[in-house]
């Protein structure tokens, strides 16, 4: 009893950790360099921290963990047989990620950017203890559930920030902006208008200031972020974390009386729903559409009915879409084909360092060599999968590929037709975030990465695939 209070008081603490991440952590680590230290608490409150600071909080946390799992190991767990039964099981499932960690540190040697690479190290050396401390943390759904405690508060604090993006201070900037232009920026004291001018939100002009453009335009478009880099990375958290907290708000409240649970089921739909689509995230739009297709078939359902309720989905959403986006194809859709052109470097990089690659996290190098003049400058590929292959070489990339397949196949087979909705929404969060590494770099943000892998090494060790669950804390 004592042991198992440990690990749900850990589970607690390891969660808010995972939160505060989605509160603070939410840039690429490559960026790590241009964020600055809080300077007053008003800053410490409201902007995001420096990402090195988030492995200072892991590394001790880890190491926690560990002495955890040392102090609860069941003595039976060293029983021969039962470990040769599980032995090639466990090849796959829990050496891959070591053999991927380990090849990152290989290519790093050859790296043609070490302050990049040392980043980005630290980076996937968090996303593989996630995956281990949430497998022998998280081997049933009680301890999930109080890690999740955290990461859900503050998951809805970002939703809410997101939606308060939209509603209240992206307008409410904007009208700023546009009477200080045409006022001649009377409205602002000379120590705020030095400090927009020095992030470019005002520029001189031949000899006048005026409000960026492209922040005007960025508060016209209203596309929101939340918490998060940018509005894509909010479409991959409310991937990853909307699913359970749907299955949460319908089966966790039963017991409340009817209109607080209307609330709060109202409230679940409506800060997802609306966060999602005023993300304005393409992908992130077709990949709910398409998950919601598929939770639909696996409903106990006539063929011909359940056929039918996927057919409507897909029409609606794919309508949505259609309107929502019709001018961004209209104008040429320009990021599209801004992606296609960074996945077809990440294919010429791999193809001239087969080996070790370029480093990890090191896309942005070979990539400004040997772009076209007329097309964007990005830092990474924008594809988690191709960036591997790019940054590490083919023996980094197909072992990144190979466990997150396999981990995920392996659950798949397990859950996916079982009636316990709480792990099935969990999965469907994972299958969507995992997917969604296809068209974005979420891999190196540890808001979402971190969050990600440590959900998922819980689902393959309550599953039983690979794992021997005596070795297990709790």
């Amino acid at each position: 009893m004592k042991n198992h209070a440990a690990t749900k008081l850990y589970a607690l603490a390891f969660g808010l950790f995972l939160g505060l991440c989605i509160w603070k952590f939410g840039n690429p680590v490559i960026l790590d360099h241009k964020i600055p230290a809080p300077q007053s608490p008003a800053e410490f409150l409201n902007e995001p921290w420096p990402l090195h600071w988030a492995n200072w909080i892991l590394l001790p946390l880890a190491m926690i963990g560990g002495l955890l799992v040392l102090t609860n190991r069941d003595p039976g767990h060293s029983d021969k047989s039962k470990i040769e039964n599980r032995k090639s099981e466990m090849k796959s499932l829990w050496l891959l990620p070591l053999a991927w960690l380990g090849w990152q540190f290989v290519s790093a040697a050859q790296t043609v950017d070490v302050d990049l690479t040392a980043a980005t190290l630290w980076q996937f050396s968090g996303c593989v203890v996630c995956y281990f401390l949430g497998a022998l943390l998280c081997h049933n759904q009680a301890a999930q559930r109080v890690l999740l405690i955290g990461i859900l508060a503050a998951f809805t604090f970002c939703l809410i920030r997101a939606v308060d993006q939209r509603l209240f201070e992206f307008p409410a900037n904007r009208q700023m902006l546009v009477e200080g232009e045409h006022t001649g920026w009377t409205n602002f004291p000379p120590e705020t208008i030095a400090d927009m001018k020095r992030e470019s939100i005002i520029i001189t002009t031949n000899g006048l200031d005026a409000a960026n453009p492209a922040i005007l335009e960025k508060f016209k478009r209203g596309r929101v972020a939340g918490t998060l880099v940018y509005p894509n990375a909010l479409a991959g958290v409310i991937l990853l974390l909307w699913p359970v907290s749907l299955v949460l708000a319908f089966g966790a409240t039963k017991k409340l009386k009817p209109p607080i649970r209307l609330a709060a089921i109202t409230l679940t739909i409506f800060l997802g729903g609306a966060a999602l689509f005023w993300s304005g995230s393409k992908l992130g739009w077709l990949i709910a559409v398409a998950l919601a297709g598929l939770l639909l078939l696996r409903l106990d359902w006539p063929k011909k009915l359940k056929l039918a309720a996927v057919a409507c989905v897909l029409l609606a959403g794919l309508g949505v879409f259609a309107i929502r986006f019709h001018h961004y194809f209209a104008t040429g859709a320009h990021s599209a084909s801004a992606r296609l052109d960074y996945w077809q470097a990440a294919v010429r990089t791999t193809a001239a360092h087969p080996v070790c690659g370029t480093g990890p996290g090191t896309f942005q190098r070979p990539y400004a060599q040997i772009k076209a003049p007329e097309s964007e400058m990005a830092r990474l590929a924008h594809n988690d999968y191709l960036e591997q292959f790019s940054d590490s070489g083919l023996v980094g990339g197909l072992a990144y590929a190979a466990w997150i397949f396999l981990a995920l196949a392996a659950v798949a087979k397990k859950i996916w037709r079982s009636s316990d909705a709480f792990t099935v929404a969990i999965l469907t969060g994972l299958l969507g975030w995992f997917t969604q590494g296809l068209g974005e770099f979420s891999l190196f943000i540890p808001a979402t990465a971190w969050t990600a892998f440590t959900l998922l090494g819980g689902l393959v060790s309550q599953t039983g695939i690979g794992f021997d669950k005596k070795t297990a804390v709790g």
